[in-house]
């Protein structure tokens, strides 16, 4: 029989959180989480691990288009129901199979000979990851009823973020003890919790279903916040929601790749830099929500967008001292702070300005132009790095000459880049605003 939302008015904190439709929402967030975190952690410790060069790995970001373009096809994965386990629970396996899969064939290749048919796997897993994210998002918002979708989301994000312990923790430091083509199986093996809980869970009610056209998914939730807005306040909005975060994603691309070439073993980037980037994002989402509470959202985006773009020349003063344990600690520490109050803010504002009558979609839009940066700003970030000379074959031949800043002077550019979101913060939330629509 097909889940339903029917419940008691009333329920206690305890039954709220716990139970079947808390869980199922923790471990979708899991399988979500585990083939982005792959793909933006695990490949590039891969491969600069295995001496390819920044340019080429910092290009690897482009494979992320699907993640920032899924809102195209999600219609289609509203309208077509599959053969087998209903509209929902069979997308998401598609999708998780084929997750597991495109990760079992990174195995096969070798990085200093196959770096181009590891890009076309790497976009094959961002198009599965994202497409199981429409699934997921809208299974979840049929599964929880209106009450519950806080905590729902909630719990979802929890899985997500904990699952990057696993590409990005054991995954780079399975690599100090085992070859690479086994850590591949091993982390792909972990989409079985995926697939397994699929397995278990229960189609949604049809009944209160509404399939939508791509018009209604995408056209009429743009001409009404355009129409809302006036065009000068919604350029100047989306503007603000593309450069808010360049200079943190730009900072972060490498991230691992750095931490390598640094000094540090797979080993010690594996434990520091997931355990102290958890809890730090953690501790940041939870000062972020209070301080939007006490403080509003339009002082929170200023106050949080200076801790932010400072955080960002902690690498810079790590490139400096070199492989110190509790310095890489302290700067990861003050990056994920920064990141977890920068995220609570953005969300928090990017909500207060969709419709009601198109919260998911405008939220949904909204999202994708924030991922925009990280697909195409972060894919000149080796060039900026390494430069380019006669050696780099195609690329000279495309860009010529360009000089490398070097890391430190590459992270002191990425936290300036952060200054023109922060100005644009005078037009789209003002400090003093009172009562903003």
């Amino acid at each position: 029989m097909p889940d339903t939302k029917s419940e008691p008015l009333q329920l206690s904190f305890f039954e709220a959180l716990f139970n079947r439709r808390m869980l199922i929402c923790l471990f979708n967030g899991a399988s979500a989480g585990l083939p982005l975190f792959y793909i933006y952690q695990l490949i590039p410790g891969w491969l600069r691990s295995e001496s390819v060069d920044l340019k080429t790995i910092g290009l690897f970001s482009l494979v992320g288009i699907p993640y920032t373009w899924k809102f195209l096809w999600s219609p289609l994965l509203d309208y077509f129901e599959l053969p087998f386990l209903g509209l929902r629970r069979g997308w998401m396996l598609v999708t998780q199979v084929g997750c597991m899969l495109t990760m079992f064939s990174m195995a096969f290749f070798d990085p200093q000979m196959d770096v181009a048919l590891i890009a076309y796997a790497a976009a094959t897993l961002a198009f599965f990851s994202a497409s199981q994210d429409v699934v997921l998002d809208a299974y979840r918002r049929e599964l929880l009823a209106e009450r519950e979708l806080g905590l729902g989301n909630s719990m979802y994000m929890n899985g997500y973020r904990a699952m990057g312990f696993i590409p990005g923790g054991l995954g780079l430091i399975l690599s100090d003890f085992i070859a690479w083509s086994w850590v591949h199986f091993i982390i792909g093996l972990f989409m079985f919790i995926g697939i397994f809980k699929t397995s278990l869970i229960k189609e949604v009610s049809l009944a209160d279903r509404q399939l939508r056209t791509l018009r209604q998914s995408v056209v009429d939730p743009l001409k009404e916040f355009f129409e809302r807005e006036g065009k000068k306040a919604a350029l100047l909005f989306l503007s603000f929601l593309f450069l808010y975060k360049i200079g943190d994603n730009m900072a972060t691309a490498l991230s691992t790749p750095f931490y390598i070439d640094v000094g540090f073993s797979n080993t010690v980037i594996g434990t520091t830099n997931k355990m102290v980037s958890f809890w730090s994002m953690m501790i940041g989402s939870f000062i972020g929500g209070v301080g939007i509470y006490r403080y509003g959202i339009n002082k929170c985006l200023w106050i949080f967008g200076v801790v932010q773009m400072v955080s960002i020349f902690g690498f810079a003063v790590l490139n400096e001292v070199g492989p110190v344990i509790w310095v890489l600690a302290t700067v990861i520490a003050f990056e994920y702070l920064g990141v977890g109050l920068g995220a609570s803010a953005l969300t928090a504002f990017m909500a207060r300005a969709t419709n009601m009558n198109f919260t998911a979609t405008q939220f949904a839009l909204f999202s994708s132009l924030i991922a925009l940066p990280r697909t195409f700003a972060n894919a000149t970030t080796g060039f900026l790095i390494e430069g380019v000379s006669a050696k780099d074959g195609w690329m000279y031949d495309a860009f010529g000459t360009l000089p490398g800043l070097g890391y430190t002077q590459f992270f002191i550019f990425c936290g300036f880049t952060a200054v023109p979101g922060m100005l644009l913060l005078f037009w789209v939330a003002p400090w003093n605003q009172k009562n903003p629509s």
